[in-house]
């Protein structure tokens, strides 16, 4: 049979194949609406699985495995659209509504707002790409700027969730579970790292470098080329550069921005000594009450799902059904379970898209927890 022939005959199997779907979907919403009008679920669980191995048993045992994540995925896709029939407004879905219609139509130029370290600090750059004019109140750890927007301390926080070459900042995604919170925007800032020291000092001199664990993991073969010299972790970069400053040492080192070697009075001994060139850190912008400002075109979540085969799969082909585009997946360990995990997206979609209300309350059906971060742009 020559390959014309074969592209022909799957073509109209192709063909038939559509007809037979939107035909069973019709018939999946006659028997959802008929079992709602009974008084039962509208979804026959039991029902589903004996379907399912019926299924697989006509394709055989060779194609049995395939068939029965076709035949999970049409399940999925079905209930994703008589949810959409059936479906009464959730209460997540009407307070992203409103948040859509109470949220001013500016971002605002001016806020107070909480920053880990002290001046200087990428997290301070972050917020001045942000705000026109931050008042900026520097607490001591990732927690405190938390801790800052939950009391009422500062309107916004600002906080590094990951970096292009050295991953995510874990400590960050592990306090997401512990504080109530939204974002409300984010922005990515251009990392540089440099060998700063206090006038006078020469490279042989150094004994002791100080950074941020991030900057540290970012500067690797930098580091390697200063073989015998210590690494000692800080809070952050500025607080590495100004404990530099004070230090009076000739022996010590940080690594730090260039906009720090000039707040602390530092000499800049290498330049750019990160690994990789293209380095950029993306920072969120945290405020206590969901705020969605006009452009909103990412949204956050993080979610459980039950510890079952497949669990997560099937989320992932919820989203995928609705051609909403996932950018990051991150997992964190769940503090007294053990080998289960919290799970952090972000997804790519206007919050005035109908797929995306729709995905939010499928997604709080279908998880065991669900928790909305918030839907904002991003400043790059």
């Amino acid at each position: 049979m020559d390959l014309g022939s074969l592209k022909q005959q799957m073509d109209e199997l192709d063909e038939q194949m559509g007809k037979l779907f939107a035909r069973r979907m019709e018939l999946s919403a006659q028997t959802a609406r008929t079992r709602r009008d009974m008084g039962l679920v509208p979804v026959d669980l039991a029902g589903q699985r004996e379907a399912k191995d019926r299924f697989q048993a006509v394709a055989g045992p060779e194609l049995s495995g395939y068939a029965g994540v076709v035949y999970s995925t049409l399940q999925d896709v079905c209930q994703s659209y008589l949810a959409t029939l059936l479906r009464e407004p959730s209460a997540l879905c009407a307070r992203i509504a409103r948040s859509v219609q109470t949220t001013k139509p500016l971002f605002p130029e001016s806020a107070t707002v909480a920053c880990q370290g002290v001046e200087g600090a990428y997290a301070q750059i972050a917020a001045d790409k942000l705000f026109h004019d931050a008042h900026i109140s520097y607490v001591k750890s990732f927690e405190g700027v938390f801790a800052a927007i939950a009391s009422g301390f500062c309107r916004y926080g600002v906080l590094p969730l990951e970096n292009s070459t050295a991953g995510s900042v874990n400590r960050i995604y592990d306090l997401m579970m512990e504080y109530n919170f939204s974002i409300v925007r984010s922005v990515r800032v251009k990392v540089d790292h440099n060998l700063l020291v206090r006038p006078g000092t020469k490279r042989e001199d150094i004994r002791e470098i100080f950074s941020h664990e991030q900057a540290i993991a970012q500067c690797g073969e930098f580091i390697k080329t200063m073989p015998g010299v210590r690494v000692t972790v800080c809070e952050n970069t500025a607080v590495a550069a100004k404990r530099v400053a004070e230090s009076g040492r000739n022996d010590v080192a940080a690594l730090s921005s260039h906009a720090c070697g000039a707040l602390y009075g530092l000499e800049t001994l290498a330049a750019d000594v990160q690994d990789k060139g293209n380095n950029y850190t993306r920072f969120i912008c945290i405020g206590k009450d969901p705020e969605i400002f006009p452009g909103a075109d990412r949204t956050s979540i993080m979610l459980t799902v039950s510890h079952r085969p497949g669990s997560l799969y099937r989320l992932m082909s919820r989203i995928t059904a609705l051609g909403i585009n996932l950018t990051k997946l991150e997992s964190r360990p769940l503090p007294d379970r053990d080998f289960e995990f919290m799970f952090y997206f972000d997804l790519e979609t206007s919050v005035y898209s109908p797929r995306f209300i729709q995905l939010m309350a499928d997604l709080e059906e279908m998880c065991e927890t669900f928790r909305y971060l918030g839907s904002y742009s991003e400043i790059v």
